[in-house]
């Protein structure tokens, strides 16, 4: 089989496609955002971007000074160097795929080679906006990437594939993800580059970035490992939360229903609901409910969990 016909389907699927469409019709409806509403946000999201994907990537510094880093030019003391140009660089990224997106835009080499440049600027000029030339191996990985040889015809193919392909944009950035990690085209950098590059996907569709949490770092790569194993539906899902995520967060800041989004622990307490804390969290895991991720916690709202009790008490009755 080959890797675009790998499955990806999990329970759900449909009904968290819908959410997230009808979440970014919802958007869409208030544009043209103000400009100081859109600046607020996205310099917010561009903080949160940067720390977590480079986080994922062993990077140590806090959001806090990834802010201060960015926004302030600080120096913080204990961090080194490279820790520092790499949360630089990946802001410099993130506006350069920014001024490329546009509803026409199309995938190609060039633009892939320049993010890269820009996530390694100053740290491996070496290698920075250049294809490896020999071969690699991952730590934690369950595949050994292809000959340097081959890696031309598979980034060609790979970019051929996202241009023409007429699969739901959501499910092609996911499956780019993947392929883009497994062809693994560069000796450093490709985490955060493909990070970048699939957003720059999502964005050209009017979606908000999809940012890949460090909390989930550990579940992401082992989504990955799944794709290796010919199962897209464990990335897909991450990239779907992950989505709705950034959907919510836009939404809640322009609509101010931010508040109405609560710890499922505290929901499940005081609505006295049928669910446990734990079976209501596995729901969000799964993305069977609106609910989305802010460190460690799952955030709902009572009408969320309500709406899916409601909903499988129908169906019950039905059958």
């Amino acid at each position: 089989m080959k890797w675009q016909e790998y499955p990806y389907y999990f329970e759900g699927l449909e009904k968290q496609l819908e959410r997230i469409l009808q979440k970014k019709a919802e958007l869409d409806k208030l544009r043209p955002i103000p400009t100081y509403a859109l600046k607020s946000i996205k310099e917010s999201m561009t903080i949160e971007w940067t720390y977590n994907s480079n986080s994922i990537e062993g990077n140590t510094l806090t959001l806090q000074e990834t802010k201060m880093v960015i926004e302030e030019g600080f120096t913080i003391k204990g961090k080194s160097l490279r820790e520092h140009f790499e949360a630089v660089n990946h802001q410099e990224a993130i506006e350069f795929i920014e001024s490329l997106v546009s509803d026409s835009y199309i995938l190609n080499e060039k633009d892939i080679l320049n993010v890269h440049n820009l996530v390694l600027n100053k740290i491996e000029k070496d290698f920075a906006g250049r294809f490896r030339t020999s071969g690699v191996r991952i730590s934690g990985a369950n595949f050994v990437p292809p000959n340097a040889l081959k890696i031309d015809d598979y980034i060609t193919e790979l970019i051929e594939w996202v241009n023409s392909s007429n699969e739901n944009f959501l499910i092609k950035s996911a499956i780019f993800h993947h392929r883009f990690v497994w062809i693994h085209p560069f000796f450093d950098g490709n985490g955060r580059t493909v990070r970048l590059l699939f957003n720059l996907l999502l964005m050209k569709e009017g979606f908000p970035p999809a940012i890949i949490l460090k909390n989930d770092r550990k579940k992401y790569y082992d989504a990955l490992n799944s794709a290796n194993n010919g199962d897209y539906s464990k990335l897909l899902l991450l990239i779907l939360q992950a989505s709705e995520r950034s959907l919510d967060i836009y939404l809640s800041s322009l609509n101010n229903t931010y508040d109405n989004y609560r710890p499922i622990s505290d929901i499940v307490e005081e609505e006295k609901l049928p669910y446990g804390q734990e079976y209501v969290s596995l729901l969000a895991r799964k993305g069977k409910i609106d609910a989305f991720k802010e460190g460690r916690n799952w955030l709902t709202t009572k009408e969320a969990v309500l709406d899916y009790i409601e909903n499988r008490e129908r169906k019950r009755i039905l059958k």
